[in-house]
């Protein structure tokens, strides 16, 4: 009978853990939660979902808010044109915006959206600095959602007739400031979003928005004169062109109206869904998102149109400038007009609520957008992962930019547009090289179209508020130089999740443990993978390095595949080359994936494996570029210092042995 073996290996091992820190009690604090992981395919299928129109809610928080100011933009982009200018902004929402989004939540059904479509059409550093400037302009857009939400919520408070306006005026600033502190205490203490709290806000504020543009429309029918002034004003323009121009060249600011359908898109998972099978579940859920989209576009233009008329011919047009009563707040301004004091104290009151709302479905947002993307490039410090050291430098932006905007509604008007447009002119392209790629011909011209419109309506926002693009390239800078700097300082971690033998590699290493209880790995660059190769490899090593005689070897090789990538888990195979047995593993960096292993040969095994590498001829500096863009360089030295960061005590170390 024989022995049983004195050695074993699992399949599955998990990845070395890295060092405990010591932490002070406020650095514990800090650090105490955790930003939860993003929604995506990682999240179970059950996971919070809720109906559809919940989370239309939940979005429209953001999405309906801004009904509190567009209107006082639109009057103030196109004056008497207003109408018109919306009238382009629902036709582009309707025929345009949610054929495109509703095509996205299909092709991107675990909440990707656009970014990760395009993300996938380039590979490699391509894609992720593609990314990376995508954020920018995704954090613009939900930076200056956050800013403008809550200057727009300062106006409200500041406007009301019921409150002491001597005491308040010219405070708006510190109002907001205020305002952006007490969110930001929210969210580190622990806030989170709830559709419980959206369904009561959307509904209330869009109530109230109903009261207003019904009697705004009533009035108007008691004075038809209003209507005949009006229209006689736009006929004396010089004609259709004199209308259709101005209004096409006033609404690209418009399009704050269009916000909400990327945030739709990445909440998909919450949408619940039925079905037997995985496959049906993802059918329902897209159905109960293209559900939410229409919805919600469907809406949102009839308060557009209602309340762009209503207001533009009902308030006089000096009201909407600058230190106008209705400046920023025309439906307010109507609010208190039409129906007095206590109707419209009821309608800031509510839109102070939703603005706030959506300062905080913005904030959330951004706390997610970071462990979404970063993470997994190894570009973002590991203090990203945690909610409060993150609300902190979002809420400190959030200041600068509403100290810089001095709380101007519509001065943040023009960044803002920059960044939705940003995100809508990604949606835009990702869906026409779809189309384009699934050869359907009227789908490609027809989102080719909307790409050129957006970009059209992107570069006037630009020309005419460039300040837009100077914060949207502050923010890509930012976080392109934090990234950066980020990956050059994790370069050294340890990046496997787990490390995964198949039957063949544990075989090879515990045949080579019951050999002579050693195990020695020699390291090799592989080309022509054959029997030739090995046996030169093995004869430099036996005769350079302290490789016994008689000892066993096993070969280690890594494959790099996308050098971008910074973590994930190793799968190691086990070859047989003639008589040579080889590890192979594909990994996006060698000398991390061979540090990996060695660790955790050593931690399942109990023996301290033994590997044998060459000196790499070239420049250092080389080197070190090559493996930060490539992945491999001079490997010895480099795994011989993730070990040393890892493992304090040297007895442990797995030995590094290079000549």
């Amino acid at each position: 009978m024989s022995a049983p073996p004195r050695y074993s290996l699992p399949e599955s091992v998990p990845g070395p853990a890295q060092p405990a820190k010591p932490q002070s009690g406020l650095t514990r604090w800090l650090l105490e939660k955790r930003v939860h992981q993003p929604v995506g395919p990682e999240v179970p299928e059950d996971h919070g979902q809720q109906s559809w129109w919940k989370v239309m809610c939940l979005t429209g928080v953001d999405y309906f808010s801004t009904l509190s100011y567009l209107p006082g933009i639109a009057a103030l982009a196109a004056g008497a044109l207003s109408p018109l200018a919306t009238l382009l902004i629902v036709a582009l929402t309707l025929l345009g915006m949610l054929p495109m989004y509703r095509r996205v939540a299909k092709e991107s059904p675990h909440g990707q959206g656009s970014v990760a479509m395009l993300e996938d059409l380039l590979p490699f550093w391509r894609g992720k600095v593609f990314v990376l400037v995508l954020l920018g302009f995704v954090a613009t857009s939900w930076i200056i959602t956050i800013t403008l939400s809550a200057a727009d919520a300062s106006v409200h408070l500041i406007e009301n007739p019921l409150l002491p306006h001597a005491l308040l005026d010219g405070k708006a600033v510190l109002i907001t400031v205020v305002l952006l502190l007490i969110l930001g205490g929210v969210f580190l203490l622990g806030f989170s979003e709830a559709v419980a709290v959206a369904i009561p806000l959307v509904a209330a504020f869009l109530g109230l928005n109903a009261v207003i543009i019904g009697v705004g429309f009533a009035d108007l029918l008691a004075h038809p004169a209003t209507v005949s002034d009006w229209w006689g004003a736009l006929n004396g323009g010089g004609g259709l062109s004199g209308i259709v121009g101005p209004a096409i060249l006033a609404f690209p600011l418009l399009v704050l109206g269009l916000s909400g359908f990327e945030t739709g898109v990445s909440m998909m998972p919450l949408v619940a869904s039925r079905g037997d099978t995985v496959e049906e579940k993802m059918a329902s859920r897209i159905r109960n998102t293209r559900k939410l989209l229409t919805s919600a576009a469907v809406v949102m233009s009839i308060y557009l149109i209602g309340s762009s008329f209503v207001t533009t011919l009902l308030i006089p047009a000096q009201e909407f400038q600058p230190g106008g009563q209705a400046n920023g707040r025309a439906l307010a301004y109507l609010a208190h007009e039409r129906l007095g004091g206590v109707f419209g104290s009821v309608y800031d009151i509510s839109s102070v609520l939703i603005l706030w709302f959506a300062g905080a479905s913005a904030m959330a947002g951004l706390i997610n957008i970071v462990p979404r993307y970063l993470p997994s490039y190894g570009m973002a410090p590991e203090w990203s992962r945690h909610i409060r050291p993150v609300v902190l430098v979002y809420t400190g932006i959030s200041i600068l930019i509403t100290l810089g905007f001095r709380a101007d509604v519509n001065a943040q008007a023009g960044a803002y547009a920059t960044g939705v447009l940003a995100m809508m002119v990604s949606g835009a392209v990702a869906v026409t090289i779809s189309a384009i790629r699934r050869r359907q011909r009227g789908a490609s011209v027809a989102f080719s179209v909307l790409s050129l419109i957006l970009l059209y309506a992107l570069a006037d926002n630009v020309v005419e508020k460039p300040d837009g693009l100077a914060i949207s390239a502050l923010f890509i800078t930012g976080i392109v130089v934090v990234s950066l700097v980020s990956r050059i300082t994790r370069t050294t971690e340890l990046r496997a999740d787990r490390i995964v033998f198949d039957e063949a590699a544990r075989r090879f290493i515990v045949e080579s443990l019951e050999y002579d209880g050693r195990l020695n790995l020699i390291a090799n660059r592989p080309q022509a993978r054959d029997e030739a190769e090995y046996a030169e490899k093995e004869l430099a090593q036996r005769e350079i390095n302290p490789v016994p005689g008689a000892a066993d070897v096993l070969f280690l090789e890594v494959d790099i595949t996308d050098p971008s990538k910074f973590s994930g888990t190793l799968e190691v195979h086990g070859v047989e080359v003639g008589v040579f047995r080889v590890l192979r593993v594909q990994s996006p960096a060698a000398p991390n994936a061979i540090a990996a292993i060695l660790l955790a040969l050593r931690d399942a095994t109990g023996v301290l494996p033994q590997a044998h590498f060459e000196w790499s001829e070239g420049n250092p500096l080389a080197h070190l570029m090559r493996y930060l863009l490539l992945g491999r360089g001079d490997t010895p030295p480099v795994v011989r210092e993730i070990i040393r960061e890892h493992e304090p005590d040297p007895k442990r170390r797995p030995g590094i042995h290079v000549s």
